[in-house]
């Protein structure tokens, strides 16, 4: 969960940072020293799918060992957490897709899914550190 977490800071950080390189010209010359907007997008679109790489893999491995520990899911609200979390990628994953200048729903979208994705992986933390007091002796 840290490395997803980690890698949601990082997409944060060169979202706003390819924001602020499209949206401002004030100070044009910087950004080549910066490592350009071409870098930046390739860093966020590996990031990117890192994340949804984790967060798949972190969804088996809560099925198996619920299904493995319990016999059956839905013991707490950390599979609907988890749940939500996993859509909420997924969703920002195909929108990050669309972005384009014939698709000006697809940016917007993707923004707000990645701020209402910050609650998500807050619950899914809460509810995780929850499930792994009733493991620990």
């Amino acid at each position: 969960m840290g490395l997803s977490l980690l890698a949601y800071l990082m997409l944060a950080v060169t979202g706003v940072w390819m924001f602020r390189a499209r949206t401002s010209q004030q100070f044009p010359f910087i950004t080549p020293f910066l490592g350009g907007n071409r870098e930046v997008r390739s860093l966020h679109y590996t990031m990117g799918i890192s994340m949804v790489s984790l967060v798949l893999l972190l969804l088996a491995v809560g099925i198996v060992g619920t299904f493995g520990h319990f016999g059956s899911l839905g013991h707490s609200s950390h599979l609907i957490a988890g749940l939500i979390v996993v859509a909420l990628v997924l969703l920002s994953a195909f929108s990050a897709t669309q972005i384009s200048a014939t698709r000006p729903w697809a940016r917007p979208l993707h923004i707000g899914v990645n701020i209402i994705l910050f609650v998500g992986f807050a619950w899914v933390s809460l509810t995780g550190w929850i499930v792994v007091q009733k493991y620990l002796p």
